[in-house]
């Protein structure tokens, strides 16, 4: 059965966006002993990164590319293009680090699975967020991720030809 979204398994949280500064947040996200690799610090360090002065609300949704319409996987374009169709939008990059200090019970993904390579890793899942630079070799957002145990917000780079598996999660805002 192929089901489509809105009509697939869905988890939708709302999340309070905001009102932290970029240093105050790299301080929550070490008081709750959350872990960054290198391309989430990069991200951070950039000037592509801002956070929002006030907080506010919004509502997501995480469901995999196969729930987009994609069997096969897709690239990311393709993913985009049709969340859009769907009536989803792509989330601010700040999201990111916020949805990880509010989504502290992530279960452990790769379990009894094989590693692997140049793909999203099993268990973790991608926020939808818009393209920052064009530079292949500059992180295109945050996923998160649970590792033994330990919570993990890292960012991923990939190019335009990546095909994303098509039981890959992704996080979209719900109009």
């Amino acid at each position: 059965m192929n089901l489509i979204y809105p009509n697939c398994p869905t988890i939708t949280r709302t999340v309070n966006v905001g009102a932290l500064t970029k240093v105050e947040l790299i301080q929550e996200l070490k008081k709750n002993s959350i872990s960054m690799n290198e391309y989430a610090e990069r991200l951070f360090a950039s000037d592509y990164f801002t956070t929002s002065n006030t907080q506010y609300p919004v509502t997501t949704v995480e469901l995999t590319v196969h729930n987009l319409g994609f069997p096969q996987g897709a690239t990311i374009s393709e993913i985009y293009a049709r969340a859009e169709e769907l009536g989803l939008g792509l989330c601010p990059l700040e999201l990111g680090p916020f949805l990880r200090l509010q989504y502290l019970d992530q279960p452990e993904g790769h379990l009894e699975k094989p590693v692997r390579q140049h793909q999203a890793p099993y268990g973790s899942v991608t926020i939808a967020s818009e393209e920052l630079t064009e530079d292949d070799n500059f992180p295109k957002g945050f996923y998160l991720r649970c590792i033994e145990g330990r919570l993990w917000l890292r960012g991923y780079i990939s190019d335009h030809q990546h095909i994303w598996q098509s039981d890959d999660h992704f996080i979209f805002l719900q109009k």
